[in-house]
């Protein structure tokens, strides 16, 4: 079995130690660009991060040209530049005295380059993809969690971490840029790593970031509200997510409870496997019994495509916490994990800043979750409702990020005002917006919600994690959503120490010592 993670640090962007060289004449035929003579030993798009023997991507931007810093790419060690027709020809470029491939879109290509150079990495290894608004992360955690069960040497890449045999990396985004990837698929196979599980973001597809990843399993969790200041509306949204289903996947599969996901159920497609946390029998994979105990632990009968029963016990609450679990046991299925062997990785995971809990002895449940958009607020909230079962009160603290999707911020307010006996509407990651105007359009949606309790408004977020600590007694539930596992709060371009599970545990800990 493959150790548990380490927190280990390392540089942003990791190489493999051992890279054969790779003739420049094989990169133009593989992307159809004129022939140039030369070798490269790296991919980067990005100056600071050029070794010697690199192939620098220099690609066209909404305000400059990666062209416009060739020469200085390679200064520090560059060989050669990727480019489009416009960038070939810039000063820059042009006095860099290095080999330039040409491409009508470099960014569409990069993926395929990048794989090349660092020897082709999921041919050998098996890559499970998690795609869908919510849940990538967690279902990616689950399958790394049995995997290691069943004494597999595996890795892990997503929005928490990235993880490589057992060896904690560092996660920037949920998807790494295409260079950054195939290089950790090459590293992961130095380290004897077989299967890796990785969570495929929207942006990742449609931004070609996975180009040139072979995947064995490509599976999709659901579909709502989110990224709509990129992908503008829902249909587009669902297209670009729908890419990992465009035949890169040898098996899909689909969670069947999900009216988006079902659009991808194709007869044309034999290979695909469906899943329901909601027992629907024409499902391959269904649960079945679902119990909840009072901490949250969940039992229920997972039953495969033959008929055969599993006990499953998932520490992890909530309904859609099911479904994470039974799109997880299919995929690994699917790499010849034994439901049976899965169910015991299942019960020992844990996922950070998803329904994580914070207690230092407090008479009530506190926790912090990751939710920010208006499906997993609702669920979320939903859950905790279930929970409570009229025993108790629902306080929740949330804000919404800035310079993204803005119309899910009323949203979000609603469906949070519907649920709480009290909301305390603060801030996010404001990032370069006006804090109060994020605030003020969550709060025109909780007030036309109708609220079921009170709705405040704290902008400081250490004061609003505190006024909801203040307020709680005895047998209440009370939830910090929307930062999960961040440790940073971005402000007006700085990013500031805060996290939300630290904080929290302050606040009780003050609380609870002038008791």
């Amino acid at each position: 079995m493959s150790p548990s993670p380490i927190a280990t640090a390392h540089t942003a962007s990791p190489r493999p130690e051992a890279i054969k060289p790779t003739r420049l004449v094989e990169l133009a035929a593989l992307i159809g660009a004129p022939s140039v003579e030369g070798a490269v030993t790296g991919v980067t798009l990005r100056t600071q991060d050029v070794r010697s023997g690199d192939l620098f991507a220099a690609l066209p931007g909404a305000r400059v040209h990666g062209a416009d810093y060739a020469a200085q790419a390679v200064a520090s060690g560059a060989s050669a530049v990727l480019t489009d027709s416009d960038g070939a020809t810039r000063e820059s470029t042009r006095s860099a005295g290095v080999p330039v491939l040409v491409a009508e879109d470099p960014r569409s290509v990069l993926g395929l380059l990048a794989a090349r150079v660092y020897g082709d990495p999921t041919s050998r290894l098996g890559v499970l993809g998690v795609t869908g608004t919510s849940g990538k992360t967690t279902v990616t955690f689950l399958i790394e969690a049995a995997l290691r069960a069943a004494g597999v040497t595996s890795g892990l890449i997503g929005t928490v971490r990235s993880t490589i045999a057992g060896e904690r990396w560092g996660s920037s985004l949920t998807t790494p840029e295409a260079p950054d990837l195939q290089a950790l698929f090459a590293i992961m196979l130095e380290r004897g790593v077989s299967h890796a599980a990785m969570e495929v973001s929207s942006h990742a597809l449609a931004q070609h970031r996975v180009d040139g990843t072979r995947f064995a399993v490509g599976a999709f969790t659901n579909l709502s509200q989110d990224h709509l200041d990129y992908h503008h509306d829902m249909q587009s949204y669902f297209e670009a997510k729908a890419l990992l289903f465009d035949g890169r996947a040898s098996v899909e599969v689909i969670n069947a409870d999900d009216e988006w996901a079902r659009r991808l159920l194709s007869e044309d497609k034999p290979g695909q496997v469906t899943v329901s946390a909601a027992g629907r029998v024409d499902a391959g994979w269904r649960a079945e019994g679902v119990r909840v105990s009072a901490d949250g632990t969940q039992r229920f009968t997972a039953i495969d495509p033959s008929g055969a029963r599993t006990p499953i016990m998932l520490p992890l609450p909530g309904a859609f916490n099911v479904a994470n679990a039974m799109l997880a046991l299919a995929c690994l299925d699917q790499v010849g994990v034994p439901a049976a062997v899965a169910a015991r990785g299942l019960a020992e995971a844990a996922v950070p800043g998803r329904l994580e809990r914070v207690d230092v002895g407090q008479p009530y449940l506190a926790l912090v979750d990751y939710a920010h958009k208006p499906g997993a607020v609702a669920a979320l909230l939903d859950t905790l409702r279930v929970r409570l079962n009229g025993a108790g009160r629902l306080l929740v603290v949330l804000g919404c990020g800035g310079d993204r999707d803005a119309g899910k911020r009323p949203l979000m307010g609603a469906e949070a005002a519907s649920r709480a006996d009290l909301l305390v509407i603060t801030d996010d990651n404001p990032r370069s917006e006006k804090p109060s105007a994020i605030r003020a359009a969550m709060r025109v949606g909780a007030l036309a919600a109708p609220p079921i309790g009170e709705v405040l408004e704290i902008g400081d977020r250490r004061d609003a994690i505190a006024a909801a600590v203040a307020r709680a007694a005895p047998g209440d539930v009370l939830v910090v959503a929307g930062k999960g596992h961040e440790t940073g709060q971005e402000v007006d371009g700085v990013v500031r120490p805060f996290s939300d599970v630290e904080e929290l545990r302050i606040a009780i800990q003050a609380r609870e010592g002038d008791r």
